[in-house]
């Protein structure tokens, strides 16, 4: 049985594949995710750093 591991994706990105990434391992769209990024922007401005933080962290998906 294969683990589920959080990775940046490389083929559905808009920027940096975080949104894509967390969509799959969640089992999410990936549009509901960067909507939680803006509203989080807007909300107190910590979307954006999570975001980079993310990116910085998360690997790049392997398979692909």
């Amino acid at each position: 049985m294969p683990t589920k591991r959080l990775t940046r994706l490389q083929g559905d990105r808009m920027l940096g594949g975080v949104s894509s990434g967390l969509a799959r391992y969640f089992g999410l769209d990936p549009v509901l995710i960067r909507l939680a990024f803006v509203l989080f922007s807007l909300a107190g401005g910590a979307g954006p750093l999570v975001y980079l933080v993310m990116w910085i962290l998360m690997p790049l998906d392997p398979e692909l």
